[in-house]
């Protein structure tokens, strides 16, 4: 078996989401390096040089690595790409896919040309075109290639409902499938507190309401800040995922994963429960939904479609 010494894994973007997956990535001491890239010179090496610093206080070897550019990135094992702009005032939905497809083109190339075994978990926004896009551009098997979103979904429902409970929030078990955003399902049917079903301990339309504040969860948070995004919650999502795949776990989370007929649908990336190991997605977990919750993940998937159709009339154009 390898050791966890020689594994390396590659986080594309230092800004505040990139650099605390790779600060948590490295606090967790799975790997020999974390490689942290960036365009802004001085950037990743600066906030590599502070993280290092911090290893013997925290008690681990894992070293991270600052560049501006790839060569530095040679023979990973698990790439995060969360680089990419967050919309600004004034830029419509698909001048934001305009750009960030350039860039999530640009760094998959970069990537795979370097470490042509890699697992790719796309972070970058839009989510869901951004994952097909670099499953496409990087010519990877399928389960290679996914997205992020179903963990940091699943984990702000759980808080909300520990909250509007008042339990211990490890007690608490949530899932949310389909896209990330307005077509996002929350699953209540799969929700669980100390075991009891969710659905025996809150009314229908107090789940409801958690499920709407899951859905604009990250609304919420950026409306606090004025500026930026969520990126705490985001990182941890992201950083257990790399750790499920670069450890072999066999953990099961939901992720945006490629589709051959699971859920009743096929040839699509979408949020699903997922097995992740060392192959990257080992398989797709179906669990038993609801008619209303079956119903709400095929609308997502046509929602998937047709903004997929969207980004590649744009790509053509």
């Amino acid at each position: 078996m390898t050791s966890p010494r020689s594994k390396k894994i590659t986080v594309v973007g230092a800004g505040k989401y990139g650099s605390t997956t790779a600060q948590r990535l490295a606090a967790m001491d799975i790997a020999n390096e974390v490689v942290m890239t960036d365009i802004v010179e001085g950037l990743p090496q600066g906030l590599a040089l502070d993280m290092n610093q911090s290893r013997p206080v925290e008690r681990y070897r894992t070293r991270v690595i600052g560049s501006n550019g790839f060569e530095e990135t040679a023979g990973s094992d698990v790439g995060i790409i969360t680089a990419g702009l967050a919309r600004k005032p004034g830029m419509s939905r698909m001048d934001l896919l305009a750009v960030n497809a350039k860039i999530v083109r640009q760094v998959t190339r970069e990537l795979v040309d370097r470490s042509p075994d890699v697992t790719i978990i796309v972070v970058t926004n839009p989510l869901d075109q951004m994952t097909v896009l670099a499953a496409e551009v990087s010519g990877l098997p399928r389960h290679r290639v996914m997205g992020q979103a179903g963990v940091l979904d699943s984990s702000r429902f759980a808080h909300f409902i520990a909250e509007r409970l008042e339990v211990d929030i490890l007690t608490v078990e949530a899932l949310t499938l389909g896209s990330h955003g307005a077509t996002m399902v929350p699953v209540p049917s799969q929700c669980f507190v100390d075991g009891r079903p969710l659905q025996g301990i809150l009314a229908q339309d107090e789940i409801d309401a958690l499920v709407e504040r899951t859905r604009g969860g990250g609304a919420e948070i950026v409306a606090y800040l004025k500026t930026g995004s969520a990126f705490y919650a985001p990182s941890s999502a992201a950083a257990i995922m790399a750790r499920a795949i670069l450890s072999d776990e066999g953990r099961v989370t939901p992720v945006c994963a490629w589709l051959t007929g699971e859920y009743g649908l096929s040839d699509i990336y979408l949020g699903v429960p997922a097995r992740l190991g060392a192959a990257g997605v080992e398989e797709i977990v179906e669990h038993d939904l609801t008619s209303t919750e079956r119903a709400g993940l095929h609308a997502a998937a046509a929602a998937v479609r047709d903004k997929v159709e969207e980004m590649e009339t744009l790509l053509r154009a």
